[in-house]
């Protein structure tokens, strides 16, 4: 065969594979819409699952409990799909294990330092549920609440509205808190997470999305060859329990300098004093923003798949979760074990402990006003 002959092979070949790959797209795209799956029962009460779909095939599982993303389903650079969020195929395994698997994360996300704050004069005490500390709300935080639920459909997109009463006391926070969540799918493959909150007596506030990603699939091995950029030029050190010092520190010339795209794995393993007591990267990370506006936060890039997850937000900080502590003992989707590193968790919120310390943002909300705060993350495959 001649030159001119096979170089007009090559071009039928990978004329037939385009096409094999645009109907593989093709075939997935479809309209926006919300539907309710048949309805689980947990603990025996029922929850609703809801599937949001865009036109252009990206798919999102969420439910009732906890508000808990089960799946997620989005294409790579050749048009295949996958879920790349870490989970269980049964609902009810979400209610006894606690790495917070795409939960709502409330009434405080993050850790208080001894389980104690003051407010107004008064001391209060929480579930010790992390060491010495609390954690994520407690025992039993939001994530591990029954929420209702009503799903909607605009023009722009399609989604869920999640209501939750926090009552006063719960878990030891002072006040009724009323909490709305909306979670929205758009055309833009983009997943929109708004939140609001009100409350009778003014109360400790930090709300935030639980979600491990693996952006080449859940189950396909360790997040370390995921590639991060971050936008924050300082972070919160922390003692030995994983608390604020009160220091905000610079991470230029430290491995957890994320202001050029750089590998996780690449400097993971670094003999630097933050990276070693939190095992990895578990770290909040100060973004570089001006007011209240959505603002970039970070962009996650994972070269085999070609998927890209870029991060926006209102909050002032995101903590950036390796999925340090998971270690082989949990049996996830398809009976895939959930070893070290194989999730990564990127947690828009404010700093932890603020409640303790009253130089960082403030988390009280009082009567009479209302929480406001969005993030989005948007999905897409890199050029």
């Amino acid at each position: 065969m001649n030159v001119r002959n096979c170089a007009l092979l090559a071009f039928i070949l990978g004329t037939f594979a385009l096409r094999a790959t645009f109907a593989q797209a093709k075939s997935a795209k479809g309209k926006l819409e919300v539907t309710k799956d048949a309805s689980a029962t947990i603990d025996g009460k029922s929850v609703d699952i809801y599937t949001l779909r865009n036109g252009h095939g990206m798919e999102v599982r969420a439910m009732s409990y906890g508000g808990i993303i089960l799946s997620l389903r989005t294409p790579d650079k050749n048009g295949k799909f996958d879920d790349v969020v870490l989970g269980f195929d049964d609902p009810d395994q979400y209610t006894t294990n606690t790495p917070h698997f795409g939960g709502i994360i409330g009434r405080y996300a993050n850790r208080i330092a001894n389980g104690t704050f003051t407010l107004d004069g008064t001391k209060y005490t929480l579930p010790k549920n992390n060491g010495p500390n609390t954690l994520h709300g407690g025992f039993v935080g939001f994530d591990k609440q029954f929420w209702s639920s009503e799903p909607f459909e605009h023009h722009d997109g399609v989604g869920v509205v999640f209501k939750y009463l926090s009552k006063d006391g719960e878990n030891g926070f002072p006040g009724n808190l009323h909490v709305m969540v909306t979670y929205t799918l758009t055309e833009k493959n983009e997943l929109i997470f708004d939140y609001e909150a009100t409350t009778d007596k003014a109360t400790p506030i930090n709300l935030t999305q639980h979600t491990y990603f693996n952006l080449e699939g859940e189950g396909h091995g360790d997040v370390l060859g995921h590639v991060l950029t971050l936008n924050a030029d300082h972070f919160t050190p922390t003692d030995d329990a994983l608390i604020p010092t009160g220091e905000i520190r610079s991470v230029q010339g430290t491995p957890l300098d994320f202001s050029k795209p750089v590998a996780l794995g690449a400097r993971i393993n670094d003999k630097y004093e933050p990276l070693v007591v939190a095992n990895g990267y578990d770290h909040n990370f100060v973004i570089n923003r001006s007011g209240n506006k959505l603002t970039f936060a970070a962009r996650v890039f994972e070269p085999t798949s070609g998927r890209v997850l870029e991060v926006y937000t209102t909050e002032p900080a995101i903590q950036v979760y390796s999925g340090n502590f998971l270690d082989g003992t949990l049996i996830g989707k398809h009976g895939h074990v959930y070893q070290r590193r194989d999730g990564l968790a990127l947690e828009t919120e404010h700093y932890p402990d603020s409640p303790n310390h009253p130089q960082f943002p403030s988390t009280i909300l009082r009567p009479g006003q209302t929480f406001h705060s969005r993030t989005i993350y948007q999905f897409s495959v890199a050029k």
